[in-house]
């Protein structure tokens, strides 16, 4: 029997807007708030000045700058830059769960390389909008995936830096998250990754969301 080809032999997909964000199941932009992109840039640079970036994960081609902390703590335990998430992670397709419980509750204080930033604006802009947990800062270096898994609690995302090869997927739905001073929530409680398929390394800042539902648009 031939292959009938005749159906995909017209158009080819419309790219027009893959550099864009188009919202859909599990991925939103936030109505507010919106943050000035180049002071987010200039704190970034600045903090980086005060400790290096965390290196625990290069292997892997991602890194993860604890932003808050448990009193207490340093913040860089391995509870603090990972956490609980489920994985299916062979052809056996059995879920499993890696890692500790996060009490996401417990991270309430500011990582002092952030004191007197731009951050601290950003952290209490976000805690006004919704309830939060850890933040972080999370290095994807180029041509590097996550795993595919799933988290207890959503995210909300603030690029820094991206590319147009840097994607976000939830469970069947993928798109780009720019760097526009959005925030932009991904409901991680689905299966979901994100990949840099660019020539640059692409930089987010991301909170846990606990106890409240943020404003979608």
């Amino acid at each position: 029997m031939d292959l009938d080809m005749a159906p995909w032999k017209h158009d080819p997909p419309d790219a027009s807007d893959i550099a864009e964000f188009v919202p859909g199941p599990g991925i939103a932009r936030l109505v507010s708030p919106v943050f000035d992109l180049g002071e987010l840039r200039a704190a970034l640079a600045e903090v980086l000045t005060r400790v290096e970036y965390d290196d625990s994960f290069g292997e892997w081609g991602f890194g993860t700058l604890p932003v808050t902390r448990r009193p207490g703590t340093q913040g860089r335990d391995p509870v603090d830059l990972s956490g609980r998430f489920w994985i299916r992670p062979d052809d056996t397709y059995t879920e499993i769960q890696r890692d500790d419980v996060v009490d996401e509750g417990a991270y309430s204080e500011l990582c002092p390389e952030f004191a007197g930033t731009y951050f601290e604006h950003v952290l209490a802009e976000l805690r006004a909008a919704t309830g939060i947990g850890r933040v972080r800062i999370n290095l994807k270096q180029p041509f590097n995936a996550n795993s595919w898994h799933r988290d207890p609690e959503p995210r909300l995302h603030i690029p820094i830096h991206t590319n147009p090869g840097c994607m976000f997927l939830v469970n069947h739905f993928c798109t780009h998250l720019p760097a526009d001073g959005s925030t932009y929530f991904t409901d991680t409680r689905g299966y979901h990754s994100a990949f840099n398929g660019g020539d640059a390394p692409r930089i987010h800042l991301v909170a846990a969301v606990f106890d409240s539902d943020p404003v979608l648009t």
